[in-house]
């Protein structure tokens, strides 16, 4: 086997989920396997939620599409709102709820039951006080199942403070247009700041796989990934090169690991000696499985990003194994 060696512990998932379930109590409550589910594979993340989480969050219609393939009948709320018709079709014949952020969006969405966005600052989807109002006026009346926003610097309470206040009265007014419409601010950073962000639902998605936001604690979260190279060969160096690199000392074995910068590791952060290659690196450490990715945390700190685009491409060529 060629490939890398993803172990997703699925246990450690649902013993996350179920620490968010005891942070929002009876809350609603969205796990968000968008981008495969952080890269830990979207549809067995699902599967094992599905007795916990009240519905699911995906980026965009496709990625609801499959989960509807293998299985999944909880809601499934699509984030980004659909571009044209043609998303709005499939999302319709998925049974999938669209998002809603301004007119053109919502003239697409039109008879749907959908969910509101509101720009209450982070200036990515959804509409401000301006436009609510005519973003409501194209929707039939109590077609609104939710209305939501995303807070930004959710380590800032000024800034969440700031948004909240934007976002209440944003909120009566689709409840007034549409009752029932369950209100959602919270991510994983509004979650843990608890309080009023939690409002009637929350989306969760990196605190699922074992990590928190920046500015956070993760106490009580347990990663769920680990990532293994497989030992391709060992090696007897020849000349004064190691990969692409001139080596700065001299060695007596080598050993190549089938995993490169194209499997989703950073080329400049070595994982053995010196920077990667394309496909494989080189290492003095031997052994036919290398850890190369037990902490996305540690790991991004090392790369200059963030825990969050480590998962999404740590598993890019991976043969995964779940325990469960």
């Amino acid at each position: 086997m060629q490939k890398t060696l993803s172990v997703i512990d699925l246990r450690a998932i649902r013993a996350n989920a179920r620490h968010v379930r005891s942070l929002i109590g009876d809350r609603f409550f969205y796990a968000v396997v968008k981008a495969d589910a952080y890269g830990h594979g979207a549809e067995e993340v699902a599967r094992s939620l599905s007795d916990v989480a009240d519905g699911f969050c995906v980026a965009i219609v496709d990625e609801g599409a499959s989960l509807r393939i293998c299985g999944i009948t909880k809601p499934i709320l699509v984030l980004t709102p659909p571009l044209d018709k043609a998303d709005a079709e499939k999302m319709k014949f998925y049974s999938l709820t669209p998002t809603v952020g301004d007119e053109r969006s919502a003239r697409l969405c039109k008879g749907m039951r959908c969910h509101v966005a509101i720009n209450t600052g982070m200036n990515r989807y959804g509409c401000c006080g301006k436009i609510l109002g005519s973003v409501l006026s194209v929707l039939p009346k109590g077609s609104v199942e939710g209305v939501f926003s995303h807070l930004y610097a959710a380590q800032s309470e000024r800034h969440c403070q700031a948004q909240l206040s934007r976002f209440l009265p944003a909120a009566e007014r689709v409840k007034r247009h549409s009752a029932g419409a369950i209100s959602h601010l919270a991510a994983s950073g509004g979650i843990l700041r608890g309080g009023q962000y939690l409002q009637q639902g929350v989306r969760c998605g990196l605190m699922l796989y074992g990590y928190a936001p920046s500015g956070f604690s993760s106490v009580g979260l347990k990663p769920a990934l680990s990532v293994y190279a497989r030992l391709a060969q060992e090696i007897t160096p020849v000349g004064e090169g190691i990969g692409y690199n001139v080596a700065d000392e001299d060695y007596d074995k080598l050993y190549t690991y089938r995993l490169g910068y194209a499997d989703g590791f950073a080329r400049g952060v070595p994982l053995g000696e010196k920077s990667l290659c394309m496909d494989s690196f080189i290492s003095r450490r031997g052994g036919e499985l290398l850890p190369v990715l037990t902490d996305a945390e540690e790991y991004a700190k090392r790369c200059g990003t963030i825990a969050y685009e480590v998962l999404c491409s740590a598993t890019r060529r991976s043969e995964r194994v779940y325990l469960k």
